[in-house]
């Protein structure tokens, strides 16, 4: 009898403040549910692919009351991958202009891809990419 290969379902994300982590990640163009802001725990489908689940401190405390926050960086990192360099510098800018957190603006990356980083409202990183022209 083999064993049944596990399916990859979510990422999941701490979060300080439900309401500005949903609107960082409305503005970065995902599917947040309008009437989300003040629950505890959000699931957001992601295109392609699994669920981004936010839960805030005191919901992820119900059951594992000695959680405390991680230190000395960002807890976690996200990519969202664009079709077209020009792509990620407008949503970079868009995000920046909204008052999000900028940590590198985009630049040409000697991997081939156009890139970008910022910060959600929890110090996550999230990673804006997308393949360079040939051209470039």
């Amino acid at each position: 009898m083999t064993s049944p290969t596990p399916r990859f379902h979510f990422i999941g994300l701490v979060v300080a403040d439900m309401a500005a982590s949903l609107a960082f990640y409305r503005a970065l163009g995902l599917a947040v549910p309008a009437d989300a802001d003040a629950e505890p725990h959000v699931e957001v489908p992601l295109p392609d692919g699994p669920l981004l689940v936010l839960d805030t401190i005191a919901t992820v405390r119900s059951f594992a009351p000695d959680w405390t926050p991680p230190t000395g960086g960002h807890r976690a990192s996200l990519a969202f991958a664009f079709a077209d360099p020009a792509e990620v510098d407008k949503k970079y800018a868009e995000l920046v202009a909204a008052g999000f957190t900028g940590y590198r603006a985009p630049w040409d990356a000697f991997w081939g891809q156009r890139y970008a980083v910022l910060h959600d409202p929890d110090g996550n990183g999230v990673d804006l990419l997308a393949p360079r022209s040939q051209a470039a």
